[in-house]
């Protein structure tokens, strides 16, 4: 009987041991089956992405006579451009073109109306888009320097458009047109312009450029509006820099503004920020001439003692931090300085009639300088 019932275990353990061996050839023959459908799906999906994108690269129809005017706005973005693209029968994704702008890494696109059309391809449409083969040739170019101030621009401004500098001045400065601007720039343009202490909220906030402009005699605010369409679009390129650094873009243009009006042609703007910055955390004031001269609306080489003692805020010689806004329009080179200073010890520094910037660590250093090649020069 034992011997029955050991056979019998026997039995029934073989038994299980062929049902799991069963159901483990099953289970392997189900993984394979999934995975050759896996791999097949995977050749399809590929094969037809491939095949849509390279669709979506070529033209509409290679053999239109169409042609469209298309209008690229100052600051306009690759997703910006590739919708307008899109939205005009010139091109069949836009997201396909933005991602193959980012993929080739394409940039340099110049504004102005273009003659496009559905038989031209993404690349050379993307030609087009940098040679600035437009359709008009602007009617006339506004340059806006670097280092300008508010009152300097509008007199570029004025003799652009045949408009009294006085006009064009006041107009800059109207409460009515500064809340326009601020309500089609919220982001740009924010509250920190009208603080009562600021001489004039656009100031600083007007990108130093070259602006094509395709009719003779366009409204001030439609040049304003282009300008500040490249302010918004430069500082959004820093807009991580910037909060890293916790600087608003108002404190950061007016950073930069004080960068570029003490930076001369063979200045390192870096190391001027680092002494900015020193100075700013030891609390000492920044004592930079230029914000003298603002406050005072003059223009000239030297600061005097006595300018140093004119009660404004502006005047950095009696008030410690930033002045309440930009002195001048900054560049891009003063921008990066502003927010990637070099790492230094320098709380002084001091620019020679031959251009050259000299640092120092002490008052001592810095005076030595000052007579060996300002006080000794006179």
């Amino acid at each position: 009987m034992a011997t029955d019932e050991k056979n019998s275990k026997k039995e029934t353990i073989r038994q299980k041991m062929l049902e799991q061996q069963s159901e483990a050839r099953i289970v392997r023959r189900i993984v394979l089956i999934i995975s050759i459908l896996t791999v097949f799906l995977l050749v399809f999906i590929g094969g037809g992405g491939y095949l849509y994108i390279k669709s979506a690269i070529e033209p509409i129809d290679e053999n239109s006579k169409v042609k469209k005017k298309v209008e690229i706005p100052i600051g306009s973005s690759v997703t910006g451009i590739s919708e307008r693209l899109q939205a005009n029968g010139i091109i069949k994704n836009a997201k396909v073109f933005k991602y193959y702008v980012k993929l080739k890494n394409e940039s340099g696109f110049m504004a102005g109306e273009y003659e496009l059309s559905p038989s031209m391809d993404i690349p050379e449409i993307i030609n087009r888009l940098k040679t600035g083969k437009v359709l008009q040739e602007a009617a006339f170019n506004l340059t806006i320097p670097e280092g300008k101030q508010l009152s300097e621009i509008s007199a570029i401004m004025a003799k652009a458009i045949n408009k009294s500098e006085e006009e064009v001045f006041n107009q800059l400065n109207d409460k009515t047109f500064i809340q326009n601007m601020m309500a089609k720039f919220p982001d740009l343009l924010t509250n920190d312009i009208l603080n009562p202490h600021i001489m004039y909220p656009l100031e600083g906030y007007l990108y130093p450029a070259t602006y094509p402009f395709y009719k003779l005699d366009p409204t001030v605010e439609e040049m304003v509006v282009t300008m500040l369409k490249q302010t918004q679009k430069v500082v959004a390129a820093y807009s991580v820099e910037s909060q890293e650094k916790q600087l608003s873009i108002h404190q950061l243009l007016t950073m930069s503004s004080l960068i570029e009006e003490e930076a001369t042609k063979l200045a390192d703007r870096k190391k001027i920020s680092s002494v900015f910055y020193n100075r700013i955390e030891q609390g000492m004031p920044l004592q930079t001439d230029p914000t003298v001269l603002y406050a005072q609306g003059k223009h000239k080489e030297r600061v005097l003692y006595e300018d140093l003692e004119v009660d404004s805020p502006y005047n950095t010689y009696k008030y410690k931090d930033l002045p309440p806004g930009p002195i001048a329009n900054a560049g891009k080179e003063s921008i990066e300085a502003a927010l990637q200073p070099d790492e230094t010890n320098f709380l002084y520094f001091l620019a020679t009639g031959e251009g050259d910037v000299l640092f120092s660590l002490t008052l001592d250093e810095h005076n030595r300088k000052k007579a060996e090649h300002i006080t000794n020069k006179n």
